[in-house]
């Protein structure tokens, strides 16, 4: 067995990786004090060019090379438990392992840590899009949320009623699916500059059928710069959540702040089937929040929506409730905690929180600017 001298403070002495890596760890804590700072320094400063490498180092790949490396950890992960448990059956556990085990494990924690926030991760720290749009986020009242509520379910009527089955099987191909979120960035950037998107890196998830079992929908990958879309969820869902996607690329980090930028971005579109999946999951959000306050006042408003709308909403129950397992309990448990610690205190009714900034926004511009910016025939 391997002898290990000394002590781990020594060990760190000897090491100018970790005390390097400890350095940065204090210097990304103190940073996220400062979201001007963030703002400035990091958000429009560091991070679009760190972002943009990836993407064009990564994005012509045909598959997820973040996927790759998740999948790669996890083997990795599952062979050192394996190892562990070998040496303890055989008796061969000393001290000197479990100092070489603690120090690596710093190392590689710091290193993840690190590496997290100088990718992405300290955008979680930044003041954002109410900044941007000068929109005042505060507290709405019943008859507000329900004015939301009812607009957006006209909207969503509307797209109900005339998008047909051959519209949404074009976006069964994925390349199609994933082409029009860009092109919807590209037509909300004359608008919004903030939303240009450049090196598009848009794919699907390698994990997607576990990840409905796991219960997402998409992610971003902060190591890789990959947009991951879980491309097995009902199909109406997958363009909206393909453009939250993109939100997190652009630096949006809080799950409230990319559904607003999803929504933002969709109103450009020139697709029906993209505003009808951006209007069906906003006046979901809208909705879960209106039956909390009122449900009395959000089953009435439900009895108006159009019958692809409900047959949408059952198609989704029936989806998630087909996929419940114990372990998707656990990692939501884990997600939620993982928002907690990254500067969103509410965990997964983070996502819901877009509509504060829906509100604010009407508020602001009026109840025109919920609807497409440049309207479209379903």
């Amino acid at each position: 067995m391997q002898k290990i001298p000394g002590k781990l403070p020594g060990a760190m002495a000897r090491n100018p990786a970790l005390v390097l890596l400890i350095l940065l760890a204090v210097a990304v804590k103190w940073a996220a004090f400062y979201p001007g700072f963030v703002e400035t320094w990091y958000t429009y400063g560091l991070y679009p060019l760190v972002a943009r490498i990836m993407r064009v180092l990564l994005g012509w790949l045909p598959f997820s090379a973040g996927d790759l490396f998740y999948g790669f950890v996890v083997l990795v992960l599952l062979f050192r438990v394996v190892r562990f448990f070998r040496l303890l059956f055989r008796r061969e556990l000393s001290r000197a392992y479990f100092l070489l085990a603690l120090r690596r494990t710093l190392f590689v924690v710091l290193l993840v840590y690190v590496s997290f926030n100088l990718l992405w991760g300290l955008n979680y720290n930044r003041q954002g899009i109410a900044r941007q749009l000068d929109l005042e986020v505060r507290q709405y009242r019943t008859g507000e949320l329900d004015t939301l509520t009812r607009i957006l379910q006209g909207y969503l009527n509307y797209y109900a009623a005339g998008v047909t089955e051959p519209g949404r099987d074009e976006f069964d191909r994925k390349r199609r699916l994933f082409a029009e979120a860009v092109a919807t960035y590209d037509r909300a950037a004359l608008t919004h500059p903030f939303l240009h998107y450049r090196s598009p890196s848009v794919k699907p998830s390698i994990f997607s059928y576990l990840g409905n079992y796991l219960g997402f929908q998409g992610y971003y990958n902060p190591f890789s710069g990959e947009a991951q879309v879980n491309t097995t969820v009902p199909r109406f869902l997958e363009p909206f959540v393909t453009t939250h996607e993109i939100g997190h690329q652009l630096g949006y980090a809080k799950e409230n702040e990319a559904n607003f930028i999803g929504f933002l971005a969709s109103r450009h579109s020139s697709s029906p089937v993209v505003l009808y999946s951006m209007y069906f999951d906003m006046y979901s959000y809208a909705a879960t929040e209106l039956y909390r306050r009122d449900s009395i006042r959000a089953r009435q408003s439900s009895l108006a929506l159009h019958t692809q709308v409900k047959k949408d909403i059952t198609a989704m129950r029936e989806f998630q409730r087909s996929h419940r397992n114990p372990v998707e309990r656990f990692v939501s448990w884990g997600y939620g905690n993982y928002l907690k610690a990254n500067n969103q205190p509410s965990g997964k009714m983070s996502y819901n929180e877009v509509v504060g900034w829906m509100i604010a926004w009407y508020r602001k511009n009026g109840a025109g600017a919920l609807a497409p910016a440049n309207p479209v025939a379903p």
